[in-house]
């Protein structure tokens, strides 16, 4: 398979870095260590990353909107030292009790960066490990790729979804995606 995508939203926990439940500081932040050897081979077919990510943990009171801050601040210097064009992240900490349009599974987070961006919404790919993720990513109309990294695995089983990939990590996905190997 070889497929170019012009934008790739990507999750966050379970995607890019390990889950461990709520991350509530920069120091609990881990990317996996294929997460941008992946990113980097997507980068090479020039496309554009979006980080879409529910963040309920600042509902709930475990997470700081300040150590949030701090979080994304780290992420998007990760991605700029790795010469990555991340067009922005976008997060909801709605209660799952109490969704707005932005929490996802709904689509509020990417119709706000597709406005920002110009993002065109045909020519994207979705990366996540949960159900909702993928959910998305089949409102929207757009390729999807579930990870069996985080809840993956879990998810995997569900009848819920049908995603366009399935694979290991992102890293075995970008290869699958872009035909190496």
């Amino acid at each position: 398979m070889k497929k170019r995508y012009k934008t790739i939203f990507l999750d966050r926990d379970g995607t890019l870095n390990f889950d461990p439940g709520y991350i509530s500081t920069v120091k609990d932040f881990k990317f996996y260590n294929f997460t941008f050897d992946a990113l980097k081979l997507f980068k090479n077919t020039d496309c554009n990353f979006c980080i879409i990510t529910n963040q309920s943990g600042v509902a709930r009171g475990l997470i700081k909107p300040n150590e949030l801050d701090q979080i994304n601040d780290y992420i998007k210097n990760s991605f700029k030292k790795n010469k990555l064009n991340l067009l922005d992240i976008y997060f909801c900490s709605d209660h799952p009790n109490n969704p707005s349009k932005y929490r996802k599974p709904n689509t509020g987070m990417f119709e706000m960066a597709i406005k920002d961006h110009e993002v065109e919404i045909k020519n994207s790919l979705i990366i996540g490990d949960n159900l909702c993720d993928i959910q998305a990513g089949n409102r929207l109309g757009i390729d999807t790729m579930l990870v069996l990294t985080g809840k993956g695995q879990k998810v995997r089983s569900s009848k819920k979804i049908k995603p366009t990939y399935v694979a290991k990590n992102i890293l075995v996905g970008a290869k699958y995606v872009l035909g190496i190997e």
